[in-house]
C-alpha cells in the first residue's frame, strides 16, 4: 500500500503562492511578447482563467495572505479575479496598508457589495476604513435592530471589547428543561461559530448564567436548565480593553464570554477568533514599537510611504550614535596611545546593548501582562541588577582573559571586566527605566525601546571603559 504525503497548511498555501507567483510572471511574460490583451481566446486569458480558479479554491485567509506578498500591480490583479462574495471576508484578513490599497481600487458600488455580505459585527469592524456616504448607505440598508447594533459597535474605541463583539448567540431561560432546549436548538437553521455554551437570561435579558454545550448533552433531558448552569462565568463588559480581555481567554481557557453591561443586561459575546486576532496585532504593533515603527507598513509600500513611517527614531538614532561618537570623541588621545582600546570597545556595547535588550523585553512582557505593580518593583530592580552583575563578572572575565591573552597586558584585561561589569548593571537600570518611564508619560513602554536601551549602552559603554582605561592604564 502506498504512502500517502501529508503536508502541512503552511507548506500547501505556499504552494499555493507559488503557482500564483508562477503564473502572473506567464503572464507578464506573454504581455511583454505579444502586447497587453485581454480578449477571449488569448494566452492571457488563459493564464488568468487558470488563475481565478486557483484562487477560487483558496480559504479567504489564504488569499489574503498571498495578497499581503504581492507588488501592487500583481495585488491588483489578482484581487480583480476574487469573487465577489469573498470580498468582504478578504478585506478583514489582510493587514491595516494591504487593505488600504484594496479598496483604492474599488469604486462604492464594489465595496457596498462586498460590505453586504458580512455580518453585522465584522460591518462594524470594517465600517472606519470606508468612505462615510457608503457607511451610511449600508447602514440604512440594514433592518432597525442591525442598524443599532452597528452604530453602537462604532461607539467603542478601536480597542474596547463593544468594537469586536459578537452579536449572534443563543440565550435560554433557566427554568426550562433540557429537552426544550434541544428541541429549540434542532429548529434553528444555523448555530453560531465557536458555540461552546448558550447564555442563560431572565425575562428581561439579564444575564444568570451560562449553559455549556457538553453539560447540556450529557444530563438527563428532564433536568431544567437552572440545574446544570454555571452561575459564575467569566463575564466583559463593552467599553473594557479587547488586550485585557484577550489575556483573560487565555488565562481560563475559554471559548466564547458573554458581554453584559454594567446593569448586567447581556448585549453580545467575545469569541476565541477575535482574540486570538487581538493577540496577533498586539504582538505585531509591540515588534513594530520596539524598532520604532509608527504604524503597520506594506512591505511593497511607495518608497516615500515608507520613509515618512520610519524617519522618526531614525532621526532619533542619529542623534544618540552621534553623541556616542562625541564620548569617543572625548577619549581620542587615550585611544592613539592605546589602539587595542578601538578593537575592545564595541564588544562592551554590544554586550551591553544585548544585555539590555532582554531585560526591556522581560519587562514589557510584564507591564503587557499586568505583573508589574509599585509593591515589587525595587525587588525586579534589585533582581535585574543582580543578574547582571554576576553577567558582567561571569562574560567580562571570560573576553578580560582573551584581551589579556591576546594583548599581553594583565591590567587590560581588568579594565574590561570592570567596564563590562559597570555597563551590563547600567542595562539593566535602564531596561527597567526606559519602559516605565514611558508608561509614566503615557506613551506604548515598547515604543522606540530597542532603540533607546542600544543608545544607552552604547554610549556609556563607551564612557566607562574608555574613562577606565584612561584612568588606569595610560
Amino acid at each position: 500500500m502506498t504512502e500517502v504525503e501529508v503536508k502541512k497548511p503552511q507548506e500547501r498555501l505556499q504552494e499555493r503562492f507559488t503557482q500564483v507567483v508562477n503564473s502572473l510572471q506567464r503572464l507578464h511574460v506573454i504581455d511583454e511578447s505579444q502586447g497587453y490583451s485581454r480578449e477571449p481566446g488569448s494566452a492571457q486569458e488563459q493564464v488568468l482563467a487558470e488563475l481565478q480558479q486557483t484562487v477560487t479554491e483558496l480559504h479567504s485567509a489564504d488569499i489574503a495572505f498571498i495578497l499581503e506578498g504581492l507588488p501592487l500591480d500583481e495585488r491588483l490583479t489578482v484581487w480583480q479575479l476574487v469573487r465577489v462574495e469573498s470580498d468582504g471576508d478578504i478585506l478583514l484578513e489582510v493587514s491595516d496598508a494591504v487593505r488600504e490599497t484594496l479598496l483604492a481600487d474599488m469604486d462604492d458600488h464594489e465595496i457596498i457589495a462586498a460590505a453586504k455580505e458580512l455580518d453585522v459585527d465584522e460591518l462594524a469592524e470594517l465600517a472606519p476604513e470606508l468612505p462615510h456616504d457608503v457607511v451610511y448607505e449600508l447602514i440604512e440598508a440594514l433592518d432597525a435592530q442591525q442598524r443599532d447594533r452597528v452604530r453602537s459597535a462604532l461607539s467603542y474605541e478601536e480597542d474596547q471589547v463593544g468594537s469586536i463583539m459578537d452579536y449572534e448567540m443563543v440565550t435560554v431561560r433557566d427554568d426550562v428543561a433540557l429537552e426544550v432546549v434541544l428541541r429549540y436548538l434542532r429548529r434553528l437553521k444555523e448555530l453560531p461559530d465557536h458555540l461552546d455554551k448558550l447564555f442563560v437570561v431572565d425575562h428581561e435579558g439579564y444575564l444568570k448564567g451560562v449553559l455549556p454545550i457538553k453539560r447540556l448533552l450529557v444530563n438527563d433531558p428532564e433536568k431544567k436548565v437552572a440545574e446544570i448552569m454555571a452561575d459564575d462565568p467569566v463575564t466583559f463588559h463593552p467599553d473594557e480593553d479587547s488586550a485585557d480581555a484577550a489575556q483573560a481567554f487565555e488565562r481560563y481557557d475559554l471559548i466564547s464570554a458573554p458581554v453584559i453591561e454594567k446593569s448586567g443586561r447581556l448585549v453580545g459575546r467575545l469569541t476565541i477568533d477575535e482574540m486570538v486576532d487581538v493577540i496577533r496585532e498586539e504582538s505585531e504593533e509591540e515588534v513594530l514599537s520596539r524598532a520604532g515603527l509608527r504604524e503597520e507598513e506594506d512591505i511593497f509600500a511607495s518608497v516615500w510611504k515608507s520613509i515618512a513611517n520610519r524617519w522618526a527614531w531614525l532621526a532619533i538614532n542619529l542623534i544618540t550614535a552621534f553623541v556616542a561618537s562625541r564620548v569617543i570623541g572625548l577619549f581620542e588621545h587615550s585611544i592613539e596611545k592605546l589602539v587595542a582600546l578601538a578593537a575592545l570597545m564595541p564588544i562592551v556595547a554590544g554586550i551591553g546593548g544585548n544585555s539590555g535588550n532582554q531585560t526591556i523585553t522581560m519587562i514589557v512582557r510584564a507591564m503587557a501582562l499586568e505583573q508589574l505593580s509599585t509593591g515589587n518593583t525595587n525587588r525586579l530592580l534589585r533582581k535585574e541588577l543582580g543578574v547582571a552583575f554576576i553577567n558582567g563578572i561571569i562574560w567580562g572575565g571570560v573576553i578580560g582573559v582573551v584581551a589579556w591573552l591576546l594583548y599581553d597586558y594583565f591590567a587590560l584585561g581588568m579594565v574590561m571586566i570592570a567596564a563590562m561589569t559597570l555597563n551590563l548593571l547600567l542595562a539593566a537600570m535602564m531596561g527597567v527605566l526606559i519602559p516605565m518611564t514611558m508608561v509614566r508619560l503615557g506613551r506604548d513602554p515598547a515604543l522606540g525601546s530597542s532603540v533607546l536601551i542600544t543608545a544607552m549602552t552604547d554610549s556609556g559603554g563607551f564612557f566607562i571603559f574608555l574613562g577606565l582605561a584612561t584612568m588606569f592604564l595610560l
